[in-house]
């Protein structure tokens, strides 16, 4: 086999899985969508092409007697606190690994990386217990304090890693120049931190939006219910599939996860390859 024609089966193969990638992600996409704009509520009578287009499922979700809005305002709420107090504190745990020397460091840095082995689910049954102790179940307050301890193992690793890229000459020039700690670390370190911050906000800002598990243990009073939630409540009652309805709330999700994507879009990809270059 020539090269030429070797060359040309390889591109050929990387479009065939780029296509079947392509449908595997789009067609749940697009389902979604055609059923969020049938009439009816009713999955096996919807179809991916709507035979009458309708926005009546749109209409009732900021209608008066849905909680869509209260729950959309809740995941808001619960996901930009979530995005800036992980922002902080990540680059205030991270510059401390990243640029210090003190006792216990090294180890810090391996429990760290041993806490991110263990899944979510396990430390549920003390999360519920640990809530309840302190007054804050059934809160947003409760479920961004949880949000904001769990993702601190993850995100201090993936800055601490970008931080260490930074040159310390950097750093020992600002010292020289009579800067403090302070000085440095918003001054030098937060400004050519940017890339690897907006990964760490876009993260943490998604996972609030998207996440079920957690809000439906930590959450029991409808009106705090964020929307993964409350949209759960529209499927899993026999007596009330509202699968259109269903489908009509994930659409809008995707709103304002698009917006803080297009607004960080610039700082992603820079913040991703570097973020993991050292450790």
């Amino acid at each position: 086999m020539d090269q030429k024609l070797k060359s040309k089966l390889e591109v050929y193969a990387i479009y065939i899985i780029i296509a079947i990638v392509s449908i595997i992600i789009f067609y749940p996409l697009i389902w979604t969508v055609g059923m969020s704009l049938n009439q009816g509520s009713s999955l096996y009578s919807s179809s991916i092409i709507p035979e009458n287009f309708s926005l009546e499922h749109y209409k009732w979700l900021f209608s008066d007697g849905s909680d869509y809005l209260i729950w959309y305002k809740n995941s808001l709420i619960v996901s930009s606190f979530v995005a800036a107090g992980s922002v902080i504190l990540t680059s205030l745990i991270a510059y401390a690994f990243s640029r210090y020397q003190f006792v216990g460091r090294k180890n810090g840095l391996y429990v760290f990386l041993l806490l991110q082995m263990f899944p979510v689910m396990m430390a549920m049954v003390a999360l519920y217990i640990f809530l309840n102790m302190i007054g804050l179940l059934d809160t947003l307050s409760g479920l961004i304090l949880i949000y904001l301890g769990g993702q601190i193992p993850f995100n201090a690793w993936l800055v601490k890693g970008y931080f260490d890229t930074i040159p310390r000459e950097l750093d020992q020039a600002a010292r020289i120049d009579g800067a403090g700690h302070l000085r440095v670390f918003w001054s030098i370190m937060l400004p050519l931190a940017k890339p690897i911050l907006a990964v760490v906000a876009l993260f943490n800002f998604m996972m609030p939006m998207f996440d079920f598990l957690l809000p439906s243990i930590v959450l029991t009073s409808e009106s705090n219910y964020t929307l993964a939630v409350g949209l759960f409540n529209f499927i899993n009652d026999q007596f009330s599939n509202n699968f259109t309805r269903f489908a009509a709330g994930s659409i809008l999700v995707a709103i304002p996860i698009a917006g803080i994507y297009l607004f960080l879009q610039r700082y992603l990809i820079s913040g991703l390859t570097a973020g993991g270059s050292k450790g």
